[in-house]
């Protein structure tokens, strides 16, 4: 007899390194009750509470990424400003927030990837790019509403939360 094909899970993902809204995730999550995996490649503090995870994985590239991946499929939330890994998430049909509010979709992670891609060809060249601009209030509030409204929606569509 076949196993019925596991139900699509509400909970978010964080890639930890070097995120500035984990405290902002964490609200969101307890006020919902969406577990949260804070994944990283080295120990980081963690709120010890029911519902928030820190995954530890080995040392070397992506394989925090490939941790978040493997599980990150409809109804998972992933935060992240790694284009990569925003482009592997959306693929795997997950929603994904950049920590400024910034939703990538199908739609928009093409241009993303070829934005970074452009301004890495750049930087290797010797130019000097700039970067993003500092992350101030404005990129916090926005990324507690586009969180809040991914939450509300997926939800609405009847995907459960992942119990804390």
């Amino acid at each position: 007899m076949d196993t019925p094909p596991e139900l699509p899970r509400l909970r978010i993902f964080l890639d930890a390194d070097a995120c500035p809204v984990k405290d902002e995730t964490y609200r969101v999550a307890a006020r919902y009750k969406i577990k949260v995996y804070v994944v990283a490649n080295s120990p980081i503090m963690v709120p010890r509470v029911p519902g928030i995870e820190r995954v530890v994985v080995g040392a070397g590239p992506d394989v925090a990424d490939d941790w978040i991946v493997e599980r990150a499929a409809r109804g998972a939330i992933v935060v992240t400003s790694d284009v990569p890994l925003a482009s592997r998430c959306v693929k795997n049909g997950a929603e994904v927030l950049a920590p400024t509010g910034k939703p990538f979709s199908e739609n928009s992670i093409g241009m993303a990837v070829a934005t970074r891609n452009l301004m890495d060809e750049l930087r290797s060249s010797g130019q000097t790019t700039g970067g993003p601009p500092p992350f101030g209030p404005r990129d916090r509030s926005r990324f507690l509403g586009a969180l809040d409204n991914v939450v509300t929606r997926l939800m609405r569509a009847g995907i459960k939360a992942e119990a804390p």
